[in-house]
């Protein structure tokens, strides 16, 4: 059974077929795919990504939850979730990606803690990563805030748009105090 968890604001719950079109809204939207890997210019290209989360929870390397107002349910508005899960070194990375309307309103810092818990206390996750554009303030900020440490900057670590990008890498332990 898939995990969803409420929070004072938000339900996160399943990614499932119906979600399609707000997963195309997002990752269609220039101000989301600016700092994010991956984009879609139709909904048919978007099944791809409808499938890599499907794929994900049958392949067991990773899940991630579509974000909904807890009274609006069904209205995706963001994602998050966790991919490139090593179980053998119980280590796995983060990601996310919300709509520009719903920036700086606080939902990521409250969406990302119930899922480090279920990472760290359900699914024995040692190791928590993230790789994030150097250029993206807003998500290093959050990182950090949430108790990430910053580990390193990786030079030209990216292709994107025909030209290499430096990304930061974070890492949040589960010894680590975090909030």
């Amino acid at each position: 059974m898939f995990p969803t968890f409420t929070t004072a604001r938000f339900l996160l719950r399943e990614i499932d077929q119906r979600d399609i079109d707000a997963v195309f809204r997002g990752l269609s939207n220039p101000d989301v795919i600016r700092y994010y890997g991956v984009s879609y210019r139709s909904l048919d290209e978007t099944q791809t990504q409808m499938d890599w989360y499907r794929d994900l929870q049958e392949q067991q390397s990773g899940l991630w939850w579509g974000i909904a107002f807890r009274e609006a349910p069904e209205q995706l508005i963001g994602a998050c979730g966790f991919n490139d899960w090593s179980p053998s070194h119980r280590r796995i990375e983060l990601g996310y990606w919300l709509m520009p309307e719903h920036w700086r309103c606080g939902v990521m810092s409250e969406c990302l803690p119930p899922i480090l818990r279920h990472a760290f206390d359900d699914m024995r996750i040692h190791r928590i990563e993230a790789v994030v554009d150097t250029d993206n303030l807003a998500s290093r900020c959050l990182l950090e805030r949430i108790g990430f440490r910053h580990e390193g900057t990786r030079r030209d670590g990216e292709l994107k748009d025909e030209r290499f990008i430096d990304t930061e890498h974070y890492g949040l332990l589960s010894s680590d105090p975090w909030s």
